[in-house]
């Protein structure tokens, strides 16, 4: 498999997304997860080239400037989220399908870019008030940060009609088989 498929999950921070990624991985599917690179520093137990890229703003800035990366953009204010050119390369050197885990803009232009080679994947939380406790769970942002996101959430949900497919994460599993189902179908051409 020289150039597979795609798989883009794309959802405000706390709907689940990464939840349902791993869940799909463990299942056996063809699938290897394509690592983000970031500006951000990393968060608790978070490992270079294994949850993330971690590189410094002037180095992120560089590889933009070299077109290193298929997608990017500043998330956050000097907080830069992108998919590198070469992650995709790698997975499907292994002949595995790719896997994304991406914000949301970076999710549409990803399918734009990939169009019927790519299925994108929208992950609802059932409310912002869902979404606000699920974020305040994780203890890793300051109030003023989750006001952030959940700002930035409110606009993201208004694009999930962009998406091949929307799915509610209201009951997890339910979540996880839905996007099972899919992604195999997907993934099998029917």
């Amino acid at each position: 498999m020289k150039q597979g498929k795609l798989i883009i999950f794309s959802a405000p921070s706390g709907s689940g997304k990464s939840t349902i990624v791993n869940a799909l991985i463990e299942r056996g599917i063809p699938l290897e997860f394509s690592i983000s690179a970031t500006s951000r520093l990393p968060r608790g137990n978070e490992k270079d080239g294994v949850h993330y890229h971690f590189l410094s703003p002037e180095s992120f800035k560089s590889k933009v400037e070299s077109n290193l990366f298929l997608e990017w953009e500043e998330v956050y204010e000097s907080k830069y989220y992108g998919t590198l050119s070469s992650e995709v390369d790698r997975i499907w050197s292994k002949s595995k399908h790719v896997i994304f885990d991406v914000d949301v803009k970076g999710g549409i232009n990803l399918k734009s870019k990939f169009g019927d080679r790519a299925l994108s994947v929208f992950i609802q939380s059932p409310s912002i008030d869902i979404l606000n406790s699920r974020l305040k769970t994780r203890n890793t942002e300051s109030q003023t940060q989750l006001n952030v996101r959940l700002e930035k959430a409110e606009h993201e949900i208004s694009f999930a009609k962009d998406f091949d497919l929307v799915i509610m994460n209201d009951i997890l599993d339910i979540a996880i088989d839905q996007a099972y189902e899919k992604v195999t179908q997907f993934l099998h051409g029917y």
